[in-house]
């Protein structure tokens, strides 16, 4: 299992030691590190900011929301960060849900699956650069159809220094994780479980059954993100984490269309998620911080004292999972590596 350090998005700035951490990571031996958006900061800025302090390890987005950006725009930002980094960027992306895409970016949402293929294989068009881009999709049209009619397919200025930048997708229900081991080189999956493995093991291999899909299990990584706090005191250590949970669970989108929502509902979860939302669109936040049970914060992070959180990694060491990605403090990242590594 290899490690990453997860920046995530910002809430009222930048998080504080994020640069230190990330340095530290690399001296650490830690394979990459990822910066996240949601409708605040952007991916894009703070990984070359923070990407330029650094020469070995590799720097992902987890992840850039595809409807901020058009296909070309998001594979100019790629093509331009890989050059810059020399070689050692990911391109993380994710369809985000409705309320945030047509609420905050002013898009619509329509068949997510559809347009993220799409956009996917505009982005990699454009990165082989072998002829101007032609496409012509429901999502998506290169030249724009309609308008002016000067529209022109047009190929990249730049050569690429390579054609094939690794792609993750973030996905999180069967039918979007099986595309992912279809069409990308990873996947960024949210609250994974040791519990969900098989589940998530038989929908990552009916994507690597397709036709012309691009990886193997043998080359195809998946990236979690682990909250890890180490406490004797396992109720106050899950304390650090329901506030979180009950956010995703009751407040990151809309009754009956929330993706976040599933993920925990099938682990066994459901009924306690419908009290958490229910109490969390009420505004009883509080409330709903408090309906998260403890065996659900421990079945998506590692709590309590540290030898338990040793015994509790092996679990996760035998999952599909290929990295773990931790956040935190220089100290902490130096415990969570001789753990781990």
């Amino acid at each position: 299992m290899k490690l990453g350090y997860s920046a995530g998005y910002w809430s009222s700035g930048p998080p504080e030691g994020a640069e230190e951490s990330i340095r530290v990571a690399e001296d650490l031996g830690f394979d990459s590190f990822w910066t996240a958006e949601a409708y605040g900061s952007d991916a894009l800025t703070p990984i070359a900011w923070w990407g330029s302090k650094t020469s070995r390890i590799r720097m992902g987005t987890a992840i850039a929301q595809i409807s901020a950006r058009t296909p070309a725009a998001m594979a100019m930002a790629a093509l331009t960060i890989d050059h810059l980094s020399k070689g050692r960027f990911i391109l993380g992306l994710g369809a985000s849900g409705p309320q945030v895409v047509e609420g905050w970016y002013g898009q619509p949402y329509p068949r997510p699956l559809e347009r993220t293929r799409e956009y996917i294989e505009i982005i990699r068009r454009i990165l082989a650069r072998e002829a101007p881009v032609e496409f012509s999709g429901h999502h998506y049209q290169m030249p724009y159809h309609g308008g002016t009619g000067l529209g022109k397919a047009l190929k990249s200025t730049v050569h690429p220094l390579r054609a094939d930048v690794p792609i993750f997708l973030g996905a999180e229900g069967p039918k979007n994780v099986a595309m992912a081991a279809e069409i990308a080189d990873g996947w960024l999956p949210a609250f994974f479980s040791p519990k969900s493995n098989a589940f998530y093991r038989d929908a990552l291999a009916e994507g690597f059954a397709r036709p012309n899909a691009r990886r193997s299990w043998a080359d195809f990584e998946i990236a979690a993100s682990v909250p890890i706090v180490v406490n004797d005191d396992i109720d106050a250590a899950a304390d650090m984490i329901r506030p979180t949970l009950a956010l995703y669970v009751g407040g990151m989108g809309a009754r009956g269309q929330n993706f976040h929502f599933e993920v925990l509902a099938r682990l066994g979860y459901e009924e306690t998620c419908i009290r958490i939302q229910d109490l969390y669109l009420a505004g009883k936040k509080r409330e709903a911080i408090a309906a998260v049970p403890r065996q659900m914060v421990e079945d998506t992070a590692l709590i309590g004292p540290l030898d338990k959180i040793r015994d509790d990694l092996s679990k996760w060491k035998e999952t599909i999972m290929t990295t773990l990605l931790v956040g935190g403090p220089p100290k902490f990242l130096e415990m969570v590596a001789k753990t781990v590594l």
